[in-house]
């Protein structure tokens, strides 16, 4: 178990608030951006690292905000960074009506963390890379978001919650499905025993990870590869793991055990994640794993057990089911159902099928039928990313904090462990290391590559 969570941050006035260097710089001020509802000195400024597919939508959504102002990103590939840089620029000129010139663009995150003027830091870097780039930027005294999953083994979850608790950063971990109504409202109806005693849950998505065996190519111009590989191993390049130029899909670094967890850090870090909320386990996990048969080739089956017996398993299902005595609920993006005796109660699943009504409609009648006076209610976020603003100014531990993170993360390396293996163990969720079966190995990374060390 991590540290008890604390009591609030006391409100208090922070370096952001302050008047950023770039907006009283003359020529760099933007005289009307947008409606200007948010006074430039009350701008969070934020600093943009791993400029892929999922950074631009999050650059998208920044520019889009009055209340966030971008100064600087941060990619190893020349071609992806100058990109957003470019992107930052056009769009803060047309809003201020002005020429803007002023988003700096590096390709060592190291020097966009120097900066004093920049207060925040999103993160959406390759897995492998996540809790060096994070650790540092607490350190830097920056907030960050950083993008799931949250590590990519055992010790830098858990080191890295030591530096965000040490330095008393705000840490928003990306597992979104938290800030949508269809999951909280499934997690509270388990909580609240709407569901009876929880016998099983079931999690959808998948494969586990590959040895990396690609093929090396011609490497890619303006790339600094070494850098890509980072603390992992240097291999030979390809276009599998960093694509050539402006990439419009999620690249499959995620699938390799050198750089990524598979589908089910992944996937896992979403739905084990809500699974781990509904069953209060959220900074705590597993008690045991169990791998499935014909381990070297299965592609589902590898179980977690939860302290009063909760079995919870890796299937080709529906996204998260919960199966209890006194009835389901199986809950997936956009996708909700909730069955007692054996009878269908609310549903929206397939809008061919579930017509003349909305997934909105059933979630929203759910929660007035069965938890209008529930005990038990869950934090409430509409946004993801707007919830992280807010913490930042509150200093109040946002939706997904750094510790929630850690616990679903770690449950995810322990269900890989299950393939990677083929045993089964026992694991200790206080003292995050196996109690009995497992390998110590498994908990780190052999060897650090370049001094990147956790």
């Amino acid at each position: 178990m991590f540290p008890s969570p604390l009591p609030h941050a006391s409100l208090r006035r922070r370096q952001f608030l302050k008047t950023s260097a770039l907006l009283v710089a003359g020529p760099l001020i933007l005289p009307r951006l947008r409606s200007q509802t948010a006074a430039p000195s009350q701008r969070l400024t934020i600093g943009c690292i791993g400029m892929g597919r999922q950074m631009r939508s999050h650059l998208r959504n920044c520019l889009a905000r009055d209340d966030v102002q971008v100064l600087a990103v941060c990619d190893v590939d020349t071609t992806r960074r100058e990109d957003a840089r470019k992107k930052v620029d056009e769009a803060y000129s047309e809003q201020a009506g002005a020429g803007y010139r002023a988003c700096e663009a590096y390709n060592d995150f190291r020097e966009l963390l120097a900066r004093s003027d920049i207060d925040a830091v999103i993160i959406a870097t390759p897995d492998h890379w996540h809790a060096f780039v994070a650790s540092a930027a607490v350190k830097a005294g920056k907030d960050v978001y950083c993008e799931k999953p949250l590590t990519y083994n055992v010790h830098e979850a858990v080191e890295l919650v030591k530096a965000v608790r040490r330095t008393d950063r705000v840490f928003q971990v990306g597992s979104q499905q938290r800030s949508s109504s269809e999951f909280r409202v499934a997690a509270e109806l388990v909580r609240n025993g709407v569901l009876g005693r929880i016998n099983s849950v079931h999690v959808s998505f998948g494969d586990p990870a590959r040895p990396y065996a690609e093929p090396t190519e011609e490497l890619e111009p303006g790339l600094d590869w070494d850098r890509w590989c980072g603390p992992g191993p240097l291999v030979g390049y390809s276009p599998v793991l960093s694509p050539r130029g402006i990439h419009t899909h999620f690249p499959e670094w995620r699938q390799t055990w050198e750089f990524g967890g598979g589908r089910i850090t992944d996937w896992g870090a979403h739905h084990i994640d809500i699974a781990q909320w509904a069953l209060g386990q959220d900074g705590r996990g597993p008690v045991e794993v169990r791998a499935p048969q014909d381990w070297a080739n299965a592609k589902r089956g590898a179980q977690l057990v939860y302290p009063d017996g909760t079995l919870l398993t890796h299937v080709r299902g529906r996204g998260v089911s919960f199966y209890g005595t006194e009835g389901e609920c199986h809950v997936n993006r956009g996708k909700f159902e909730l069955i007692q005796a054996g009878k269908t109660v609310h549903r929206f699943w397939d809008k061919e099928v579930d017509t003349g009504t909305s997934m909105e409609r059933e979630v929203t009648l759910t929660e007035r039928e069965f938890l209008a006076d529930a005990k038990v209610k869950l934090y409430h976020s509409k946004n993801h990313f707007q919830d992280f603003l807010d913490c930042v100014r509150t200093r109040q531990r946002p939706i997904c904090d750094v510790e929630i993170g850690a616990s679903s993360v770690i449950a995810c390396h322990v269900m890989n462990f299950a393939y990677h293996y083929g045993a089964n163990a026992r694991w200790d969720p206080v003292r995050h290391r196996f109690a009995r079966g497992g390998s110590s190995k498994w908990l780190t990374r052999d060897r650090y590559r370049g001094g990147w060390k956790v």
